[in-house]
């Protein structure tokens, strides 16, 4: 890439904040990361604006010749959205998509791609939610929803979180000892006591890059879906034609890989996350006030930059667990698959040692990264509604129902691994049943997010309405036709 030359700005010495990403030629979500990583210095006017001086746009076009460095630059700006899209692709997940693709082949293949604007839409009305109204998930629903049942809705949300985290846990202890030697019980109570330990006693800030950094796992399994050379136009034609089965297992399955990948406590993590940031942006930049129409404009920017990255992120591992699983055990007879570890153990006699080994490393990555999410989620909906304080920045000490939901959560999962209960086995059901109880959710979401008494002049674009009630309408036709076909 050449140099750009860079033209004199109308001030002389500075440019604004978008004069500056113009010059530069970089989106406005990096421009605005950039001044708070510090990599560009900026100063303050009294409007509250942002000006950068000539040398610095001259310093970062020369920066951003480098496409890994411009590349690594756009990982460091994205935030919560990148996150709980990568965490859409959890152990117990990447174990629900391994299943339906060794029973069905690539017959769900299709919802890779039909169900990524309905995801996209969902995640961005809740991150609006989050952003405008400063409050978590739990507290906004509150106005539409009695408290009882809010506590009915967050009390399945935790049993299904539960569950997960101790399908997750076990998964990730089994995929270790298929790479070392490690007692099972041993490996698994190491996860969980890391995972608290991370979660309670590091700030927001920190931990936020951490589980950033780790999404990176999720990787392995688009590297796996290559390494095994597939039948590229037959998976072009499932990806792009639809093919429903109006019979029990199909419909449930179709629930449960919904219920995976539009997931509840997606919801309440986005939302959450977003008033993190504000916090988080009110801290780096006091001087600019959320009200500032400037500094809204940029922060919902900045997110749908963020969910975008996030989703796409998660349906194209959502995708490639789908193929790798499809071609390689479906095709040889082999349609019964309990576990993602179960998975990557079927996959190393048929597509060799590395591909093995990948999606056993995804595994432990993908756990680290979910399980806080799973258990923060159902942290900050219980809090809300018990007016606790909350917050992965608050101390111990001030937030202590907020973290000992946290860790009773892990910790109840982790249990699940010591008794005669089979979290694999109830991992397919809690899917399902995250499903199931999305559909209420859903439709509050698309309300509230939609409410000019709540949400002023940042109501949805027309695209997310259209896709936001499109997801409210499918699962709701599965949902029926599962009744239905249980019925019959």
């Amino acid at each position: 890439m050449e140099n750009k030359t860079v033209e004199k700005s109308p001030q002389g010495k500075f440019f604004t904040l978008s004069e500056f990403r113009q010059r530069a030629g970089i989106p406005l979500i990096m421009a605005k990361k950039l001044v708070v990583l510090g990599e560009v210095k900026a100063v303050s006017a009294i409007d509250g604006t942002w000006l950068i001086a000539e040398t610095e746009v001259v310093k970062v076009a020369n920066l951003i010749n480098n496409p890994w460095k411009k590349f690594y630059l756009f990982f460091r700006a994205l935030g919560p959205g990148v996150i709980t899209g990568a965490s859409d692709d959890d152990p117990s997940g990447i174990g629900t998509y391994s299943s339906v693709g060794a029973q069905f082949g690539l017959g769900l293949l299709w919802m890779a791609a039909w169900i990524l604007p309905m995801m996209m839409a969902i995640q961005e009305a809740c991150a609006r939610i989050g952003i405008v109204t400063n409050r978590g998930l739990a507290g906004v629903l509150q106005k539409h929803y009695k408290k009882k049942t809010m506590m009915i809705i967050v009390s399945i949300l935790i049993l299904a979180n539960v569950i997960n985290i101790g399908a997750d846990l076990g998964a990730m202890a089994k995929s270790l000892q298929l790479l070392v030697h490690i007692n099972f019980y041993i490996a698994a109570m190491a996860f969980a006591a890391l995972i608290i330990m991370l979660e309670v006693l590091v700030g927001y800030c920190t931990y936020v890059k951490i589980l950033k950094w780790l999404t990176v796992s999720v990787v392995a399994y688009v590297i796996t879906g290559i390494i095994i050379k597939p039948d590229w136009n037959a998976i072009l034609a499932a990806a792009v034609i639809p093919s429903i089965s109006f019979n029990r297992e199909y419909i449930f399955a179709i629930i449960a890989v919904f219920g995976t990948s539009i997931t509840p406590y997606l919801f309440f993590w986005q939302t959450s996350e977003e008033v993190e940031e504000n916090k988080k942006d009110k801290k780096i930049f006091r001087n600019l006030r959320q009200k500032d129409g400037r500094t809204m404009e940029n922060r919902i920017a900045k997110m749908r930059t963020d969910v975008g990255t996030g989703m796409i992120l998660a349906n194209v591992v959502f995708f490639f667990i789908i193929v790798t699983t499809a071609q390689v055990l479906f095709k040889n007879g082999i349609h019964n698959i309990g576990s993602a570890e179960q998975a990557a153990l079927a996959l190393r006699p048929l597509a060799g040692d590395y591909a093995y080994l990948l999606f056993a490393l995804g595994i432990i990555g993908t756990g680290l990264l979910a399980v806080p999410i799973l258990a923060g989620s159902g942290a900050y909906a219980l809090s809300e509604i018990m007016k606790w304080h909350e917050g992965l920045e608050e101390k111990f000490t001030r937030a202590k129902g907020f973290y000992l939901v946290i860790i009773v959560s892990i910790l109840v999962g982790l249990a699940l691994n010591f008794f005669q209960i089979n979290p694999i086995a109830a991992l397919y059901y809690s899917a399902f049943l995250n499903g199931v109880i999305s559909l209420p959710l859903l439709a509050a979401i698309m309300i509230v997010s939609d409410d000019k008494k709540i949400m002023g002049a940042e109501t949805n674009p027309t695209w997310v309405r259209i896709f936001g009630w499109l997801a409210v309408a499918f699962i709701a036709v599965m949902v029926i036709s599962s009744l239905v076909l249980y019925l019959a």
